[in-house]
């Protein structure tokens, strides 16, 4: 099927406990033709542009071997793979401000400020028996242990779990309780699981990086002065918030009292953006995919969920940009 419809595009243009860590061996089926691999990165609702990517491709007739996803990327991947993506993206289209909102069950006797259990019922009604190693393709989600650190791979066990596992993002959502393990948002250690996805079999991995245009990025200021200010900078900066945040607003009385102070909201998820970028770029200097989909999402709030058409907009542009060198790629590689 995957190679049929290469070869029609190509013809048509003239040419149970479930916890699995990073040193898990994993046997590799030698088969005639490459096995294609899809590593979906982490980023909050910037995430629901992975359905476009994975519609463009369908399209292609190009159909993943292996799916490894983080955060976001694992919901989406985990749906795909259970062949409900249709109702995924029933689902994301449907949202709300208000909807949104109503399906944070805040609480403030947890780890997180949101219990999660809304979601996961949402999640439970189309995939309540499906089970990870069951899917018709290898699939996994990347989850990170609290306290050691461990880079986590959930190759086996409920599927609904994994991907709870995967997004539980620290300070936000509840760590979930795995094998004996306390697991939270795999963004902290892989955002764009390249690694798994060639661990797992696959020869070939296009990757779906949702934070390749993020427009600021870190440096070094190597001599700073602690008493000075550039309050111009900082207005920018503190303009620019809302709109990387989405619905979380920041602390009232801060900004009275300290007009370009952020608020708590502001900073938590400021800390692991900063983080998942940082270690996103190492990641991916050190192990490279065969092929890159970044979406033009710079404009995206991290939270605005409700904007769904117009990041499926984003991931299928992005895709049908490097459809061309996807399709070439996979040319090169069929058995000769």
């Amino acid at each position: 099927m995957l190679w049929d419809g290469i070869a029609r595009r190509s013809a048509g243009s003239g040419g149970g406990g479930g916890v699995t860590d990073i040193k898990a061996p994993v046997e590799r089926d030698h088969r005639a033709r490459p096995r294609i691999g899809l590593a979906l990165g982490g980023g909050a609702a910037r995430g629901w542009s992975h359905i476009g990517v994975l519609r463009v491709l369908e399209d292609a007739g190009i159909v993943p071997d292996v799916i490894a996803g983080c955060s976001i990327g694992a919901v989406v991947g985990g749906c795909y793979a259970a062949g409900k993506l249709d109702e995924l993206e029933a689902f994301a289209l449907s949202l709300t401000k208000r909807r949104v909102m109503g399906l944070l069950d805040f609480h403030f006797s947890g780890a997180g400020l949101i219990a999660g259990g809304r979601l996961q019922s949402l999640l439970d009604r189309d995939l309540t028996d499906k089970r990870v190693e069951a899917l018709p393709m290898k699939f996994c989600t990347i989850a990170t242990e609290l306290v050691s650190g461990h880079e986590i791979w959930l190759t086996r066990g409920p599927l609904v779990q994994a991907m709870r596992a995967s997004y539980a993002l620290p300070g936000v959502f509840d760590p979930v309780l795995i094998g004996g393990r306390w697991l939270m948002d795999g963004a902290l250690v892989n955002p764009i699981p390249i690694t798994a996805a060639r661990a797992l079999g696959a020869d070939i991995v296009i990757c779906v990086n949702l934070n390749g245009e993020v427009r600021v990025r870190g440096t070094v200021i190597q001599s700073y002065d602690a008493g000075s200010s550039d309050e111009k900078e900082i207005e920018e900066v503190i303009e620019a918030a809302p709109r990387r945040w989405g619905i979380f607003p920041g602390s009232r009385g801060e900004k009275q009292s300290k007009p370009n102070a952020p608020g708590m909201a502001t900073v938590m998820v400021d800390a692991f953006n900063i983080t998942q970028d940082r270690i996103a770029r190492s990641r991916l200097a050190g192990d490279p995919p065969d092929i890159m989909v970044a979406p033009k999402l710079a404009k995206m709030g991290l939270f605005e969920f409700h904007r769904a058409q117009e990041c499926i907009t984003l991931g299928r542009q992005a895709t049908e940009r490097a459809l061309p060198d996807i399709l070439e790629l996979l040319q090169e590689s069929q058995p000769r």
